[in-house]
């Protein structure tokens, strides 16, 4: 008798136990799903910036801030200049101001000699930077602002002709050392320029002679002559 009641109280315990997990499942089964909220990322767009072109041809004047010398630069040499005077779009708008830095490259290097040809030097130019910071490449030679090609207007921009197949390079031969503008046509010496260095006195033939290297210093200013336009927004001082 007692083993039938032990029985049962086992089989009782055994369905409770069986009640309470399948409780116990239910409840689980029946929790709330908490969905995440999914973030709609608006898209913001950029006011787009309005750019004004200068064209190819416009010439614009540089203050040399380091000295080169055709005795001890080498190709790939770079140097800076600084704007002079502001760089006007073809509709009026200045997008380079005056104070902004253009940088050159050394492209060719003849060092001179005893007794023959003097130094020369030929140069590019290939960036502005604002005075902000922001830089944009350009494509420039190197140009007198005197030349033919190339006459200064009352806005400090000056339009020439196109360069055709010349390159204006540095030539020795300047007063005090110093260098002059020559061009150079089908990789000879043409007809010189203009002197950038205030070079008095002497014959070209007999600067030519000496032998002097070409060393353009620094204060000394020229022209830069775009090769191709470029596209850039209009200068705006900035706010402080």
């Amino acid at each position: 008798m007692k083993k039938i009641l032990n029985f049962r109280s086992l089989t009782a315990i055994l369905a409770m136990l069986l009640a309470f997990g399948a409780s116990e499942t239910m409840a689980q089964k029946k929790k709330p799903v908490i969905r995440k909220k999914t973030t709609v990322r608006k898209t913001v767009v950029k006011p787009t910036v309005k750019l004004y072109t200068v064209s190819s041809g416009t010439t614009f004047r540089v203050r040399m801030n380091n000295s080169i010398s055709s005795k001890t630069a080498r190709v790939g040499d770079t140097f800076t200049t600084t704007v002079t005077e502001p760089v006007y779009s073809n509709t009026g708008e200045v997008v380079i101001p005056t104070g902004s830095t253009v940088t050159g490259r050394v492209d060719s290097v003849t060092a001179a000699k005893k007794g023959g040809n003097p130094g020369q030097i030929g140069v590019t130019f290939t960036s502005v930077r604002l005075p902000t910071g922001r830089t944009r490449a350009i494509n420039g030679s190197l140009t007198d602002l005197d030349s033919k090609s190339a006459k200064s207007d009352n806005e400090s921009v000056a339009s020439g002709d196109k360069m055709k197949n010349r390159k204006i390079i540095f030539i020795g031969g300047g007063g005090a050392g110093g260098a002059v503008l020559g061009a150079a046509i089908g990789g000879g010496k043409g007809a010189l320029i203009g002197g950038i260095l205030g070079a008095a006195g002497g014959l070209l033939g007999e600067r030519l002679t000496k032998g002097e290297d070409a060393q353009v210093k620094s204060g000394t200013e020229f022209g830069v002559y775009l090769n191709q336009s470029v596209s850039m927004p209009r200068w705006t001082e900035p706010v402080n």
